[in-house]
């Protein structure tokens, strides 16, 4: 007579299996995380380095004389400014590119085509990624009233400064002074300006964001518009539920020398 006892099939819960699922969705939502947050960056890096350097022999390297009032809108794609922002650091610098399609951003940062080009009257409008893809915006949130927005173009530096964020009134009157002309504190503290915020949360549609005068209805662009510029990202991180968006106006446009950089690159 055999001695060997069979053992007794085991039976699986339902939390067993609710447990193995849940492991199983938690390895693939961090496979997932890691495409995104490292392996689109590597690739979002060759394709920006590759804007850049277009960009570079586009402009021949040391720049050729050319007219800064004749601002030629760029092909769809292409490379036509390059954008630092001294508070991140001075590696921050991205090729700014021309669309805002997902072939567009994941090169960097696209102007939206229908906004102004930078240093003209009116809004210029960019958007880029937050997580991801070269994530050039992952940081917007970390910017504070005055901080600079710097615009290489091949003719010029332009510098933007955020404008107030959450002060209103007086409080919101003596933080533009600190960066900002009198002329430009009476306008964003009295006048059409008054309700542009230097950084908030809004909705995906809400388009009024981008125009000339952010907030408010579209208009025809005049010369009496102060030239500002709006970066918009996704918001929260690892979601596009809402839009973060960031607002600056130019406070000093200067022309570009050769072999010089403007001091306020090196502001931390």
């Amino acid at each position: 007579m055999s001695n060997r006892t069979d053992n007794p099939r085991r039976r699986v819960s339902v939390s067993q299996v609710l447990g193995e699922l849940l492991l199983t969705a938690g390895v693939i939502v961090m496979l997932f995380a890691f495409y995104e947050s490292y392996w689109t960056n590597i690739a979002a890096g060759k394709l920006q380095d590759e804007k850049a350097s277009a960009l570079e022999a586009r402009w021949g390297g040391d720049g050729e004389r050319v007219n800064p009032r004749q601002r030629l809108t760029p092909e769809l794609g292409e490379a036509f400014a390059r954008m630092y922002v001294p508070a991140f650091g001075s590696d921050f610098q991205f090729a700014i590119v021309e669309g805002t399609s997902d072939e567009d951003l994941n090169a960097g940062p696209g102007r939206y085509v229908d906004t102004q080009m930078p240093g003209e009257p009116g809004n210029f409008a960019v958007a880029g990624h937050r997580v991801g893809k070269g994530a050039p915006f992952n940081d917007l949130g970390n910017l504070k009233v005055c901080d600079a927005v710097v615009v290489e173009t091949q003719t010029e530096w332009i510098t933007y400064r955020v404008l107030p964020i959450d002060a209103v009134g007086d409080a919101r009157r003596a933080e533009a002074t600190g960066c900002l002309t009198p002329e430009q504190v009476e306008r964003i503290t009295t006048g059409e300006y008054a309700g542009v915020q230097g950084r908030h949360i809004t909705l995906p549609g809400a388009v009024e964001v981008i125009n000339p005068v952010p907030g408010l209805a579209a208009t025809q662009v005049d010369e009496s518009m102060e030239s500002l510029i709006t970066l918009t990202t996704c918001h929260p991180q690892f979601s596009n539920a809402e839009r973060m968006i960031v607002h600056a106006i130019e406070v000093e446009s200067t022309p570009k020398i050769a072999g010089q950089r403007p001091a306020v690159l090196e502001e931390k």
